[in-house]
């Protein structure tokens, strides 16, 4: 985390105390600092800027602190902090900077990513000139942050519309006053984006930010789509297929593709997505769980299946049932692949790690009695970028697996 120049005057600021662990995490570069970890808190305001200090009083950093989350401190800097505004408005630069280096091919894509840019609590999406963002912290809620934030964007990337997508669980756990999303700046709410290829072959999806989840659509799949249609081939199945993201990108490749969703709404959206391509998909309304054992049972064959569902371990109470549900997926798509068929499974779970996952894809093709052969073993695009020693920002798991039998 880069570093800011201590202040030869004295600090206003309130600060905090670590226990041994609170400060051994930060020793190990992670920014947070839970609640039980905090040996001494008193009077801090909620949201407030923290100097943080260990038992005996040495000065570790500057910390957002949190008067009602478990995560209590988020840590914004190893030195001291003169001007929070500043600062935030200076890294959302910086973070624009860095996907300017490293994006391809795309006008939808994530511009901040919270701890990974340094800006624990904020969620910034571009969307063809309509930006989307989320605040999730009390500091990051504060007026002058929102101020900065706003200027910097409209600053750096001259959007014809800025929304902010609220979380209201997070704002309830925050203890922050209930908003409704809404427009922050601007006239703009909807915009059609495109990814994957130049004017002529990329793909393009109407984008409505006001609609669908999280911040309107799942921006860290967008290189993996593109990946798994380089392999993709004959008829396909695309389980939780949303607005269609990878079913439109198969459908360059294959013979046939069907997507299969619950949501009307969101199938709606991807036959309109369909349409803006020129291309022509099945959309089937159904629990993919239930048509995939259907379909199994069944004996229909496919010879690309792509599984792409919500995150079944929200909280780690939930680990062993989401195994199980990665489980049947994959052992009901297994059986269906054709041999030399491609299975294209994600998890987006970050309490299902890489190797538990691959664990339970291993146990699957062992009950399916299937060899596999891994293609690719992928993450989230780049514009989401991994901090080393934050393992939370690696959360998205995207295997590309080839049939052998």
């Amino acid at each position: 985390m880069p570093k800011k120049p201590a202040l030869s005057a004295k600090h206003a600021e309130p600060s905090v105390k670590l226990s041994t662990r609170g400060v051994a995490r930060l020793e190990a570069r992670h920014p947070w600092v839970y609640r039980s970890d905090i040996a001494e808190a008193n009077d801090v305001p909620p949201g407030a800027i923290v100097r943080v200090l260990d038992q005996r009083g040495k000065f570790l950093g500057t910390a957002l602190y949190s008067s009602s989350s478990q995560i209590a401190i988020r840590m914004i800097s190893h030195g001291s902090v003169a001007d929070l505004p500043a600062l935030v408005a200076e890294r959302i630069r910086a973070a624009i900077a860095y996907r300017k280096e490293l994006v391809r091919n795309t006008d939808a894509y994530r511009i901040v990513f919270s701890e990974a840019d340094f800006l624990p609590g904020l969620i910034v999406d571009r969307y063809n000139d309509v930006l989307t963002l989320q605040i999730l912290t009390q500091a990051m809620d504060a007026a002058p942050v929102r101020e900065a934030i706003l200027r910097a964007l409209r600053e750096e990337l001259q959007p014809a519309g800025i929304l902010e997508r609220v979380d209201a669980r997070i704002r309830e756990l925050e203890q922050l006053p209930p908003l409704r999303s809404g427009p922050l700046w601007g006239e703009k709410s909807s915009t059609v984006i495109s990814m994957n290829g130049d004017v002529t072959s990329a793909i393009r999806f109407h984008y409505d930010g006001l609609e669908g989840q999280k911040t309107g659509a799942f921006l860290d799949q967008r290189e993996n789509y593109a990946a798994a249609a380089e392999y993709a081939h004959g008829e396909a199945l695309d389980a939780f297929c949303y607005q269609g993201g990878f079913a439109l990108h198969l459908a360059a490749k294959c013979s046939s593709v069907t997507g299969v969703d619950s949501s009307r709404p969101v199938l709606e959206m991807a036959e309109k997505n369909a349409l803006l391509n020129g291309r022509e998909l099945e959309w089937i309304e159904a629990n993919a769980f239930d048509l995939l054992r259907e379909y199994s049972a069944a004996n229909r064959r496919y010879d690309t299946i792509v599984l792409d569902p919500p995150a079944f371990a929200k909280t780690k109470r939930n680990l062993e049932k989401a195994l199980g549900g990665y489980k049947e997926l994959n052992l009901r798509a297994l059986k269906m692949l054709r041999p030399g068929g491609i299975l294209v499974t994600c998890s987006c779970s970050f309490h299902v790690g890489a190797a538990d996952f691959l664990g339970v894809v291993a146990a699957a093709a062992r009950d399916a009695h299937k060899d596999l052969r891994v293609v690719e073993n992928r993450g989230a695009s780049k514009d989401h970028p991994i901090l080393l020693n934050v393992p939370e920002t690696s959360y998205l798991k995207c295997l590309i697996l080839s049939v052998s039998n």
